[in-house]
C-alpha cells in the first residue's frame, strides 16, 4: 500500500482532527495541479455551500458538510449544462454520497453506507456504487472499500457479503475500463473467482441458472418473487453472467488465459440459458420463472436487466420490449419508471411503506433500467424507443429527486405523486442505492470507456434541447478528459460543436451531436 492511500488510515487510527487533515489534502491536490481543463471550481463551492444551509446535518460520518467543498473539488468530475436542475443535482449527488464515507474502525478501511442511520454498509447496492465510484479522480475510496468486502473479516470476505445479490466483479471490470490499472484488477481477481465458486454452491441450479428470493435482490414484496420461493429470476442470473464476464476481462488484461477461457464459456453459456428460460414469447419480455420453469405472466422492471450486462442478441426481436418503456400501461408513469406494469392486477397491491416492489418508483431500478437503455442505443440497435425517450426519463428521473423544494434522493416515491413513500424516515434520506453520475457521463454526455485503446464519445442527449454542456476532469487511463458541447460557441468561447480535450488539448470534434472516437494510443 502506498502512503497516500494508507493516510487515510493513519489519521484514523490517530484521532487527528478531519478539518484540518482534509483542508491539508486539499492544498496538496492544488499544489500538484487540478487536472481540470474548462471550468473552475467556483460553481462546485456555491452549489455546496447551498446544500450545507439546507440542513441540519443530523448524522456527521468521515467528511462533515463543512470540509464537503474542499474535499470533492479535487476529486470529482465537474459538470454543467443548459439545464440548471440537472447541473444542480449533478452536484447534489456526489455532496451525498460523501456524506456515506466511513472509516470501518474492525478493517481500518474507508466504507461506503446505504442508509445514513447504518453504520454497517450494506451489499444491496454495491454493484452502483463501483459503477458510481469509477469517475472519482481518486479511487483510494473504493480500493479500501471493495477490500472491505473482500478481505475485511481477517483476510476474509465480510460475512453479510452474500446477503443480498451483486455485480461486483462485472463493476470492477468496467472500473478498469476507466483506469486501466491492471495490477490493482489482478491483485482482486482471485476473491472474485473464489466468491464466484460461493455463489455457484450456494445458489446455481443444475441446469446452471440462479435462483434468488426476491428480498435477497433487495427487491421485496414483488409480484413475480416471495420471500422464500426460490425463483430463477432475469436479476440473479443476469448479475452473475456479468460477474463472469468481469472476471474474463480482468483475467485477459492480467494475462491469466486459462481463467479468461473457463469464465468466458460461463458467460456465454448463462447468455444462452437466460435468454432460451427468461424470455416469454406471450409476454415479449424477460421474465421470471418458478422453481419448475414455468413462467410467471407479468411484466417487471428487472426484465430490463438482460441489457445492463449486454445479454441479449441484437436484431433478433428482444429489442421489441422496450415498447413497454413509454408504455403507460406499462413503465411510463409522470415521476418515473415504475417497477411493474401498471396494467397488471396485482400492482401495487402490497400497502405503502415497507419497501414494495409492485409497481412504485425505486431510483435502484431506475439506474439499472436507463443503464441498459444507453447500451442498447448506444449500440446502434433498432428499438421502439428513442434517444428523446432516453432524454425526456433521465430528466424527469432528475425532476424527482427533490422534496420539500429541496433537493433530495430517498427510497422510492409514489408514481403519480412523486412522493417519497418513507416521509421523512431518517434512514431514507440521502439514501444511497442508485447512480446519477455514471448515468449522465456514459449516457447523456457519452463517454463509454472500452477495453481497447479506443474511447467512444457518443453523446445520448437529443439534438435541440441543451444549447451547451461541459464535462470537465474526468480521469481516464491517466488522462483528463473533458467533453464539451456548445452548439453556437458562445458559451465557451472555443468553437461551436462537439469537442473533445484530453490534457488540455483538442483531440476530436464534430459540428453536431454525434460519435467522436478517441484514438488513447495517441494522446499528447
Amino acid at each position: 500500500m502506498n502512503f497516500w492511500r494508507e493516510l487515510p488510515v493513519r489519521i484514523f487510527r490517530r484521532g487527528l482532527p478531519a478539518l484540518t487533515i482534509l483542508s491539508l489534502f486539499a492544498a496538496v491536490s492544488r499544489a500538484a495541479g487540478d487536472g481540470f481543463a474548462i471550468l473552475s471550481e467556483a460553481s462546485l463551492r456555491s452549489h455546496l455551500e447551498r446544500f450545507n444551509r439546507m440542513e441540519d446535518e443530523p448524522v456527521v460520518n468521515l467528511v462533515p458538510n463543512a470540509a464537503a467543498a474542499d474535499w470533492l473539488v479535487t476529486r470529482i468530475p465537474r459538470f454543467e449544462c443548459a439545464d440548471p436542475e440537472v447541473t444542480e443535482v449533478y452536484w447534489f449527488r456526489w455532496w451525498a454520497l460523501r456524506k456515506h464515507l466511513r472509516m470501518d474502525a474492525a478493517s481500518g478501511k474507508q466504507v461506503l453506507t446505504e442508509f445514513i442511520t447504518r453504520s454497517r454498509p450494506v451489499s444491496s447496492a454495491l454493484g452502483h456504487h463501483v459503477m458510481e465510484g469509477r469517475w472519482f479522480r481518486d479511487q483510494s475510496i473504493l480500493d479500501d472499500y471493495v477490500r472491505y468486502w473482500l478481505r475485511g473479516n481477517g483476510g476474509k470476505p465480510q460475512e453479510h457479503f452474500h446477503r443480498f445479490s451483486q455485480w461486483l466483479a462485472f463493476a470492477l471490470w468496467e472500473r478498469w475500463k476507466v483506469t486501466g490499472d491492471t495490477a490493482d484488477a489482478a491483485d482482486l481477481l482471485d476473491d472474485l473467482i473464489a466468491d464466484y465458486r460461493v455463489w455457484e454452491h450456494e445458489q446455481m441450479r443444475a441446469d446452471g441458472l440462479f435462483w434468488q428470493y426476491d428480498v435477497r435482490d433487495a427487491m421485496e414484496e414483488s409480484i413475480s418473487g416471495g420471500r422464500k420461493v426460490r425463483n430463477v429470476r432475469p436479476t440473479i442470473s443476469s448479475y452473475m453472467c456479468g460477474n463472469a464476464e468481469g472476471i474474463a476481462g480482468i483475467a485477459r488484461s492480467a494475462g491469466r488465459v486459462e481463467i479468461e477461457r473457463d469464465f468466458s464459456n460461463k458467460t456465454r453459456f448463462l447468455r444462452e440459458k437466460i435468454v432460451a428460460t427468461l424470455w416469454n414469447p406471450e409476454l415479449g419480455f424477460f421474465g421470471s420463472v418458478d422453481e419448475n420453469l414455468h413462467p410467471i405472466p407479468v411484466r417487471e422492471a428487472i426484465g430490463f436487466i438482460p441489457w445492463y450486462f449486454s445479454i441479449p442478441e441484437s436484431g433478433c426481436g428482444y429489442e421489441s420490449a422496450w415498447s413497454q418503456f413509454t408504455d403507460t400501461s406499462g413503465f411510463r408513469a409522470p415521476w418515473g419508471l415504475m417497477t411493474a406494469e401498471r396494467r397488471h392486477p396485482a400492482f401495487r397491491s402490497h400497502g405503502v411503506g415497507t419497501c414494495e416492489w409492485d409497481g412504485a418508483v425505486w431510483p435502484f431500478a431506475t439506474s439499472q433500467t436507463l443503464t441498459a437503455l444507453a447500451n442498447v442505443l448506444s449500440d446502434g440497435r433498432e428499438t421502439p424507443v428513442t434517444r428523446r425517450d432516453y432524454f425526456d426519463a433521465f430528466v424527469t428521473y432528475t425532476r424527482s429527486q427533490r422534496r420539500d423544494g429541496k433537493p433530495y434522493i430517498g427510497e422510492y416515491q409514489d408514481e403519480n405523486t412523486g412522493a417519497w413513500l418513507k416521509g421523512g424516515d431518517p434512514r431514507s434520506r440521502w439514501y444511497h442505492h442508485s447512480t446519477y453520475a455514471d448515468l449522465l457521463i456514459t449516457g447523456i454526455v457519452g463517454v463509454r470507456p472500452t477495453e481497447g485503446k479506443e474511447l467512444t464519445v457518443a453523446p445520448l442527449l437529443p439534438e435541440g434541447t441543451w444549447a451547451w454542456f461541459c464535462l470537465d476532469g474526468v480521469r481516464v487511463r491517466g488522462h483528463d478528459l473533458a467533453v464539451v458541447w456548445d452548439r453556437d460557441g458562445s458559451k465557451y468561447g472555443k468553437g461551436a460543436g462537439l469537442h473533445v480535450w484530453f490534457d488540455g488539448k483538442v483531440v476530436a470534434k464534430s459540428d453536431r451531436l454525434g460519435t467522436l472516437k478517441v484514438p488513447l494510443g495517441r494522446l499528447p
